[in-house]
């Protein structure tokens, strides 16, 4: 069994929270520098990604003290995310892998007390489905 990647594991995981990052860059040069299974890279990034979304929940869960004392939230990007997530329902999670809008689905996810169970399906296929597209067009 090949080594497990920490690097695009932390990566994908940094890139889920309220932290910049961009773990798709890291997980196309590990597969085109040949740095193992494409298939296993893309389970290590979209574990490592619904880690840390799971976390970005957890916070969503602590409630608006905790969003607004202490990580200092955009209140525009929030109320965008919850607008979007009471419109279209619980959907919306599978989307959680895109920019700007990802992490704050994740924290509205969160404050409106979304199932454990059902936001962690839902998340896990978007982001397993965006890694394996992903490896998909290059490999």
């Amino acid at each position: 069994m090949p080594p497990l990647d920490w690097t695009l594991f932390f990566s994908a995981f940094l890139s889920a929270t309220l932290l910049p990052g961009s773990s798709e860059a890291l997980l196309l040069l590990r597969i085109e520098q040949g740095g193992g299974d494409p298939a296993a890279l893309v389970v290590v990034a979209a574990v490592g990604n619904l880690l840390g979304s799971l976390s970005t929940y957890a916070i969503g869960r602590g409630g608006n003290l905790v969003l607004q004392r202490w990580l200092r939230i955009d209140e525009g990007a929030l109320r965008r995310a919850e607008r979007w997530f009471q419109r279209w329902g619980t959907p919306t999670l599978l989307l959680a892998w895109l920019p700007v809008v990802g992490d704050p689905l994740c924290l509205a996810a969160g404050l409106l007390q979304v199932r454990l169970w059902l936001f962690t399906v839902m998340v896990a296929i978007g982001k397993f489905a965006r890694y394996a597209v992903l490896a998909w067009l290059v490999v």
